[in-house]
């Protein structure tokens, strides 16, 4: 079956879950995400300008999950607008291993990301920190001025907190606006100029035909999805395969790698029930290697089960267009590019004929991580 858009017929009643309206409500949002950092602008100036002083200052992007994928998303492109090393490292592995972060007497500048704030990793990786850092420069990305890690460091001399408006504090099970608008709001924060309205305009345009689109990858039957991208395209195509397991309650496999490193042992997933989905790079050099394994899975799975998230997709591949991007980082075009990749989620759930807003009724997964035992971390003394 095609991953090709339907052509026009038939129109099903529109999915009126949480989930849905998350979705589509991101581009309306963008533009208050920048006015709420733009609100902060001087407190967050003074805070980097602490920070950064040193040149041995680590920026470290940290989150756990979705979060944890904001870090990767943006890292590339804030590491070329500051013109030093950016370091995602997920929540859960400083709360496993503090060290792994500090290092002798550098300070750290810690940017947290976190939709509720209440996820105990989220509020136990910044203490640990703050306990063992010489210095540490906090800023803290959060759609919940009421969860824990935002009424820690509301008033941290230290710590800047952004709040987002509340609609982005989704209520749905799964990260959707939350991981756009915070992925938004660290490039504004860290100072990265970008075209807010522009990224705003396109996705209003990608949405149109979002759901018939995401309906045709559905149609297609994928009892597995793989997810292909560099640079800032890793951290979505991270972030897309988590969002089809999620929504699918795990009824589709679906995995996330480098159009490079896929080919290193991951390629094995590959059969005759997988969709591969390319998120292709702006950057010119970068593009030539998705455009080479486009064409290698076009070759092994067939044209129809090749779908290109972009433009100017390698002759045989489907294409879902993401028109008015060229001119932006990657890191903003991924935002972008994560509302079809939400939407294929959304209708790979509902394929299943699963409710998107709960799909583990259960429990089994829970909307903010339940269960994690946080153990004391033992004074230097104690070894």
């Amino acid at each position: 079956m095609s991953v090709h858009q339907k052509q026009p017929g038939h129109q099903k009643q529109p999915d009126e879950s949480r989930t849905a309206g998350e979705i589509r409500q991101q581009p309306g949002t963008w533009p208050a995400v920048a006015r709420t950092v733009a609100a902060v602008r001087a407190d967050i100036d003074r805070l980097l300008g602490d920070a950064l002083v040193d040149p041995r200052t680590r920026v470290v992007l940290t989150g756990a999950g979705t979060s944890a994928y904001i870090g990767e998303v943006v890292a590339p492109d804030l590491a070329r607008h500051l013109g030093r090393p950016i370091e995602p490292v997920a929540t859960t592995d400083i709360v496993a291993d503090p060290h792994s972060v500090v290092v002798d007497d550098r300070p750290v500048l810690l940017v947290s990301f976190a939709r509720s704030g209440d996820s105990p990793e989220s509020i136990a990786a910044a203490e640990l920190l703050q306990r063992l850092t010489p210095a540490l420069h906090h800023i803290v990305i959060t759609c919940n001025p009421a969860g824990a890690l935002a009424r820690r460091w509301a008033d941290a001399k230290n710590a800047v907190v952004v709040t987002l408006p509340d609609q982005l504090n989704d209520r749905g099970f799964a990260m959707t606006s939350s991981f756009t608008g915070m992925t938004l709001a660290a490039l504004l924060a860290l100072g990265l100029e970008v075209d807010v309205e522009g990224a705003a305009r396109a996705a209003s345009a990608v949405l149109v035909t979002a759901a018939s689109r995401a309906e045709a990858v559905a149609a297609a039957d994928p009892a597995r999805l793989v997810y292909l991208g560099a640079g800032a395209f890793k951290g979505l195509a991270r972030e897309a395969a988590l969002k089809c397991l999620e929504l699918t309650a795990g009824a589709v496999v679906a995995v996330a790698d480098t159009p490079l490193g896929f080919r290193h042992g991951p390629k094995s997933v590959l059969d005759e029930r997988t969709v591969a989905i390319i998120f292709p790079s702006g950057d010119p050099y970068t593009r030539r290697y998705d455009d080479d394994i486009t064409r290698e899975l076009v070759e092994s799975l067939g044209r129809e089960r090749v779908l290109v998230i972009g433009s100017d997709a390698p002759a045989g591949a489907g294409e879902w267009p993401i028109p008015g991007t060229t001119h932006l980082p990657d890191a903003l075009r991924a935002i972008v590019a994560a509302i079809p990749a939400q939407s294929i989620a959304l209708a790979c759930s509902l394929a299943q004929g699963l409710t998107p807003d709960n799909p583990f009724p259960g429990g089994e997964v829970n909307r903010v991580v339940r269960g994690v035992v946080i153990h004391e971390f033992p004074n230097p003394a104690e070894g």
